[in-house]
Order: structure tokens, then sequence, then C-alpha cells
């Protein structure tokens, strides 16, 4: 049987930020095509260099540290990740999107600000846990970094020496600053790698939110419910939902 989420029995609430809050996914999603097609087109060594796409995206960067996402990217293709490989394109992926939102800037989803809004109506404790060394820059970019009440970006989680999403280490720090256990916190992801870190942080509620990942593979990764809008979670709003 299906039943609505409560809110106000939620001691944190711990959004991802990239296709969750704000658009961003689809400047990441561009900035890493543009990076890896310039690198297949002239790689010559080892390894498969047919043009990369949208599913190399989802099944193997969408959602991870930026290092960890050219790593896994290359395996995949058999190219040998070497440490200066990776990180040399890890930061030529990073600059191109520097200058997208530099130059374009970012405007949260609306159904995100409504629920942020509701959320705040509450007096809830909200936090951000990105893999994106750019976080907070983004959430200041969309007028949105006061709302929240930590945020463990990709550069906090590196200087903690905390594993990225799959695992499930930077949700329990960012569940841990709010003074919060994980079974009465709530996690929104889009990314599978995502909503894998907070089922295996065995949160309270893991909510996949599906901008492009597909209903059916944020469920097989552990979200128990499935929105396409942040909207959808209102009070009185309809929503595509199951309880775990």
């Amino acid at each position: 049987m299906t039943s609505p989420l409560n809110w106000q029995d939620q001691a944190a609430v711990l959004f991802d930020l990239d296709g969750v809050i704000t658009p961003t996914a689809e400047v990441h999603m561009r900035a890493w095509s543009d990076m890896f097609n310039d690198f297949l087109s002239s790689w010559e060594g080892e390894g498969d260099t047919a043009p990369y796409t949208d599913v190399d995206y989802f099944a193997h960067v969408d959602g991870k540290p930026r290092y960890d996402g050219v790593r896994d990217f290359l395996s995949s293709r058999g190219i040998p990740a070497s440490e200066e490989l990776v990180r040399e394109l890890g930061d030529r992926k990073n600059d191109a999107f520097n200058v997208v939102l530099a130059r374009d800037g970012v405007a949260p989803y609306p159904g995100s600000v409504r629920l942020l809004d509701h959320l705040a109506a509450l007096g809830a404790r909200l936090g951000v846990v990105s893999s994106s060394a750019n976080a907070p820059a983004v959430l200041e970019a969309a007028g949105l970094l006061d709302r929240f009440d930590t945020v463990v970006s990709g550069s906090v989680a590196h200087d903690l020496g905390l594993a990225g999403k799959p695992a499930p280490d930077t949700f329990l720090h960012a569940a841990s600053e709010l003074g919060a256990t994980p079974e009465r916190s709530v996690v929104l992801e889009d990314a599978v790698s995502g909503v894998r870190a907070g089922r295996a942080g065995r949160f309270g509620h893991v909510i996949g939110v599906d901008r492009g990942a597909g209903e059916q593979a944020l469920r097989e990764a552990g979200a128990d419910v499935v929105v396409a809008d942040l909207a959808d979670l209102l009070p009185g709003e309809a929503a595509q939902q199951v309880t775990g």
C-alpha cells in the first residue's frame, strides 16, 4: 500500500544538486560530451574510440566525483586510465563547465523551489550533497545558497577523505552535520549512483527524480519514491510513489 511522505516527521532532507535543484546536469552533460569526444577523436592508443553518448554519461559518469567518472568511462572503453590522463581530462571538463556557468548562469527548477519553500515553512533542516566541487558556486548563482544548513561538495569530500557516491559517506556526513540519523532523513537524487548511496546508507526515504536516468533504473538502484519533479512531493500533489 502506498502512503504520502510526511515531511514533518523528517529530521533532515538531503538534496543532490545537479538535476535535482538546478538543471546544471544539462550543462555537465554537454561539458562531458564535448571533452570526451574531443579526446576520443584524437586518441591513438588502445581501446574503443567510438563517440561518447548520453548512454555513457548515465552508465559511467552521472553523479560520481569527476575523476571517478573519467576513470570509469575510460575503463569501460579499454583505454588505460593513468592517473595523469584521468586528472587532465577531469580538469578540462571542469574548465568547460565553469565557462558555461559564468556565461549563462543557472535558474533552479521551479518545482524544486516550491518544495524548498514548503520545507522552510516547516523549519526543516536542509543539506546539499553533491559530487561537484562547484556546488557552492552553482547554489550562489541560483540564489539558493542561504537555503541550506550544510553543503557537502566534492571539495569538502576530498578534504575530509570521504568516498564519493555510490558510497554513502557524503550523505552520512551531511546527516551528522545536521544532527540527524539516516533513518529519519530523506535523500533526493536523480543519479543511479546517488540513489545507491542513499540506499547503502540505510536512509529512511530515498527519492529518485527522473531527469533522464529512467524510472526503472532508479527503482532498481533502490529508490522507494520516483517523481518527475519535486513539486510532485508537495502535499496534495499527484506523485508516483511506493514506500519501502
